[in-house]
């Protein structure tokens, strides 16, 4: 048996809660190792209650009184000192009725002395203590491995080392957390007594009882002089601190001095801290002077300590630290006000390319950001120095402190270059965080490799409105999409090798191996259970199934022509769309055989487009996560049942693979300002917003006045109507503003324009001034965006994202024309060129509007029908007079109804180029028809998606893809290209 065994056994212990009027004896445990006498660790608890409700009465030394024989009055100074730990006690159980400060000690051997005297403080004051004896040859790592386990135990709030001094090295010292450093013998805790400052460093016990006793036995201290024999380390310099500070004079003086007997008659008062020559003859000693001995604790002699009443004062010290600790400790569960350090920019003329202007910004380490805006070490899971996880266990600490204002960023319907919704949230993050000094958080998805290396490019912001660095946000990031893939992909295995074991073996060899001998026993898994009982079969064991429950329970017999999962991977592969599998040997013949199918074809969706992605960005917990990914469903059995991610066995494994990628993503924009990354649907085909996890995180961390910045894709006729009526239902958040971007290249193009083509130059009209297009475009596709908006009774400001081509007529004429359409405001954008400061109208806009009471209100009711929910959309959102729907759509709604899923929100699968479904029509079309080409489902996101139209899953590459730009220095490992 290994020492970490034994410790992980003893760490199991509950620890005795304080409960008025019951006995607790001092628990002892031990867990003797087997092997030599000196490999032993021993965890004794000692609980901080007593019998009766009564607290017990403490005498210093019962036999010997030392308060009375040598002038210093220990016993009025243990009982002051008490009854001031007592009152922070009950202050700090007021504050929160459950907790109860833990004194971790760790010794070497086992010598009771030190617990019996701490535990007698203890049960005084009302605290636990856990005693941790390691073998009295103890080695530094054994220690040091004690120390970080108790660093990590929430319960644990003070740490004494009761060791020998020769074991307290310096590693030792710096591994101990200095918040739980409760004897102040850690550098840092030091350092911060001798500059003064400790609001949250602590004082050593021994100098704090020392001073106590000097004060009551000289009062006042000051033009005094104590002389402090002999010792080093820790205790002398904290003496000597406290000591000058009180105004006394500190002497310091070595045993072998020549002159220690001169100095000690002139002392007014002598302090001996080493362990030997402790025997002082009287003759040295002035009349009325105080003699303080600090005698060793480390004797085997279970009295040793009572030889001096200062050991249980100083215990009694210890004791007031760990409540000082405790309520630091919980001070800091609260939420915390930000001092969030603003990072300098300095524009340029003309503005550098992307990657230029982020890497000419260093960023601050992401714990520096972290610890500005409230979060606790514990909280964060660093990625390097520029990006780190985010614990949800942050929402748990700050479930009480209200919600910020919520900003959602959409935009008009976009040419193919886009038009800047990230760089516009960017910009306005900065504004409100940079220069109105308001707390801000941006909350952005992760961008597809698709993108990135297709068309598009990256999706970090442009210009001097970017989360950097843009290279680690635009490629892997944390590995969430990479973790998306591999759990989409195991599904996918699993339903095809179900489908191959189901068709070469009978009932029984497939109920055989599902559910296995081990050691001659047979069991069924958690997972295999929840199967029974939704076929409801409700039993356990695995022999009690009849030759019916058998077959049922081992057969999901999906129907080949009805799976709907198909793998993904994030790159633009035209050539997966449709694929044929299994045309190895091994499975092409029993596909064949079994399954009369010639040729088995399935095909790849973009990472992004997995139902997977979809359920990160929804789920509100991991629980929830874990049941949603359960929830799935991959297909239909041939009697026409639904066949999911728990009945294939996988859903558990699929949480395993996502439990990393739930936590948000911390990173920070160009001028500091704190951003979350965090899933990435496309609004298209899926509901195109961020999670909302990382939402509800960050309106806790910006506190009540604080502004959370979220966006939606593409126009807000997909990415905001699906954050309206998905994510917030899912979410149960409410919106304060919305602000829609409009560029002037887009609203020329809805005005008449040509068409806009990525990769080719822009036609002429959109680089000279056209106030006619201009106008048109804000009366037709603008005019109807911000109609969008108050369907759902949200206040519209528009922020009109400028570029170098815009002349100050067209900016004037969006401006003024969007007021006329409803929009609260309407102001320019200059952040791409210069920063937070260049959207500072944005930002006092949004300001402005989010003061107002919102009327927010869902567009429909979930329990409509489904083909009603399809209709408000396709008439209200995009215009059209009516839906169509082909005889295979009907019947897929048809389907859904029966199996229960009619109440499902409703996610539109559309092209983003158009209100309508017809990607050439700008503007805003009307009399159209909108056809509904088939309809499926995504049980576990929660939403039916009708598909508009002809829509692919998977993007294509172009001629000249953007990754002919993207290179490496192999020198200096800088990136190029990527924008």
């Amino acid at each position: 048996m290994k020492l970490s065994f034994i410790r992980s056994a003893c760490g199991s212990l509950r620890l005795p809660a304080a409960r008025s009027g019951s006995r607790v004896g001092g628990l002892s445990r031990r867990y003797p190792l087997a092997g030599s006498a000196n490999s032993r660790l021993i965890l004794r608890t000692a609980s901080g209650t007593t019998g009766g409700g009564t607290k017990p009465k403490l005498a210093v030394n019962p036999d010997k009184q030392p308060g009375k024989g040598g002038g210093l009055d220990y016993d009025s100074c243990l009982r002051e000192l008490i009854q001031s730990t007592e009152e922070a006690m009950v202050a700090l159980q007021r504050r929160n009725p459950a907790i109860q400060p833990l004194l971790a000690i760790i010794q070497a051997g086992e010598d009771d002395s030190l617990l019996q005297v701490n535990k007698k403080m203890a049960e005084r004051i009302g605290l636990n203590i856990t005693q941790i004896c390691l073998a009295k040859e103890c080695s530094e790592d054994e220690i040091v491995e004690e120390v970080l386990k108790l660093n990590d135990d929430r319960r644990v709030h003070g740490i004494h080392l009761h060791l020998p001094p020769a074991s307290i090295t310096g590693r030792v010292l710096n591994t101990l957390k200095p918040e739980k450093d409760v004897d102040g013998i850690a550098d840092l805790n030091v350092g911060r007594l001798v500059r003064g400052d400790l609001s949250k460093g602590f004082v050593p016990p021994t100098a704090s009882a020392v001073l106590d006793l000097l004060e009551k036995h000289d009062a006042p201290l000051e033009g005094k002089s104590v002389l402090l024999v002999g010792g080093e380390g820790p205790l002398r310099v904290a003496l000597q601190c406290l000591i000058e500070r009180s105004g006394a004079i500190a002497l310091k003086s070595h045993w072998s001095s020549k002159s220690l007997q001169r100095q000690m008659m002139q002392a007014d008062a002598v302090v001996l801290l080493d362990e030997g020559h402790m025997d002082v003859s009287p003759a040295w000693v002035r009349s009325g002077a105080a003699v303080i001995r600090c005698e060793p604790t480390l004797d085997t002699d279970e009295h040793a300590i009572e030889k001096s009443g200062l050991g249980y004062l100083t215990a009694a010290y210890r004791t007031q630290n760990v409540v000082q600790g405790c309520s630091r400790w919980l001070q800091e569960q609260q939420y915390q006000p930000w001092h969030l350090r603003s990072l300098k920019l300095q524009p340029l003329t003309p503005v550098p390319s992307d990657i230029e202007i982020s890497r000419a910004q260093t960023p601050k380490p992401v714990d520096q950001l972290a610890e500005e805006i409230g979060l606790l070490p514990e909280e964060l899971e660093p990625y390097g120095r520029s990006k780190a996880k985010v614990r949800l266990s942050v929402l748990d600490r700050l479930h009480t402190q209200p919600d910020g204002k919520y900003v959602l960023v959409a935009g008009i319907t976009p040419t193919p270059l886009g038009e800047g919704k990230s760089t516009v949230t960017i910009g306005l993050v900065q504004a409100l965080s940079a220069h109105l000094k308001l707390n801000s958080f941006a909350c952005l998805r992760q961008p597809s490799q698709g993108p990135t290396f297709g068309v598009k490019g990256g999706a970090a912001g442009g210009g001097y409105a970017q989360v950097i660095p843009m290279e680690e946000f635009n490629l892997h990031l944390t590995g969430d999409i990479h973790a998306i893939t591999a759990a989409n992909n195991l599904v996918a295995a699993a339903i095809d090798a179900r489908m191959l074991h189901e068709a070469t073996q009978s009932d029984k060899a497939l109920f055989n191996r599902l559910v296995p001998s081990v050691n001659g026993v047979r069991r069924f898994s958690p997972i295999q259970i929840s199967r029974l009982h939704r076929l409801g079969i409700n039993k356990t064991e695995p022999a009690s199934l009849t030759p019916q429950e058998v077959s049922a329970f081992a057969r999901l017999d999906l129907d080949p022509s009805k799976i709907t999962w198909q793998r993904v991977v994030d790159t633009n592969d035209r050539f997966l769309r449709k694929i044929t599998v299994g045309q190895a040997s091994t499975e092409k013949g029993q596909l064949r055989e079994v399954c009369s199918i010639h040729i088995f074809t399935t095909g790849f969706d973009i990472a992004v487009a997995s139902e997977i992605m979809a359920i990160l960005a929804l789920a509100d917990s991991l629980e929830d996560m874990k049941n949603r990914l359960a929830r799935m469903v991959v297909g239909t059995s041939r009697s026409g049942q639904p066949v999911t991610a728990e009945d294939l066995g996988v859903s558990g494994a699929l949480a395993v693979l996502m439990k990393d990628a739930i936590k948000p993503t911390l990173m920070q924009t160009l001028e500091g300002s704190p951003v979350f990354v965090h899933a990435g649907p496309f609004a298209n085909i899926a509901h195109g917003n961020s999670s909302v996890l990382a939402d509800k995180l960050a309106l806790k961390l910006v506190g009540r006045d604080g502004f959370v910045v979220t966006e939606a894709g593409f126009g807000a006729d997909i990415g905001m109507e699906k954050f309206f009526n998905i994510k917030c239902r899912a979410s149960g958040l409410r919106p304060d503003v919305m602000v829609l971007v409009a560029t002037v290249r887009a609203l020329k193009m809805h005005g008449g324009g040509p068409n806009v083509t990525a990769g080719a130059p822009l036609p002429r009209e959109y680089i000279d001034e056209n106030l006619s297009l201009v106008s048109g475009g804000c009366r037709s596709n603008l005019r109807k965006q911000i109609q969008i908006a108050h369907l759902f009774g949200v206040p519209v400001v528009v922020a009109v994202n400028v570029f170098k081509t815009d002349t100050q007529a067209e900016i004037d004429v969006v401006c003024q024309l969007a007021k006329e359409c409803g929009a609260s405001d309407a102001v320019p954008c200059h952040h791409w060129a210069q920063g937070g400061r260049g959207s500072l109208e944005l930002a006092q806009a949004v300001n402005e509007a989010a003061s107002r009471p919102s009327n927010f209100q869902f567009l429909y009711n979930t329990e409509m029908p489904t083909v009603e929910k399809i209709r408000t959309i396709a008439q209200k959102v995009y215009g059209a007079d009516d839906i169509e729907l082909s005889p295979e759509a009907k019947a897929k709604i048809d389907y859904y109804s029966q199996q229960g899923y009619g109440s499902l929100p409703i996610c539109m699968a559309k092209t983003h180029l158009s209100l309508s479904h017809m990607p050439d029509k700008k503007g805003a079309p009307t009399g159209f028809i909108l056809p509904i080409r088939d309809v499926r489902a995504s049980i576990g996101a929660g939403f039916i998606y009708p598909l508009v139209g002809t829509m692919s899953t998977m993007p294509g590459l172009p001629t000249r893809p953007c990754f002919y730009d993207i290179d490496l220095d192999p020198v200096t490992e800088e990136i190029t290209g990527l924008f």
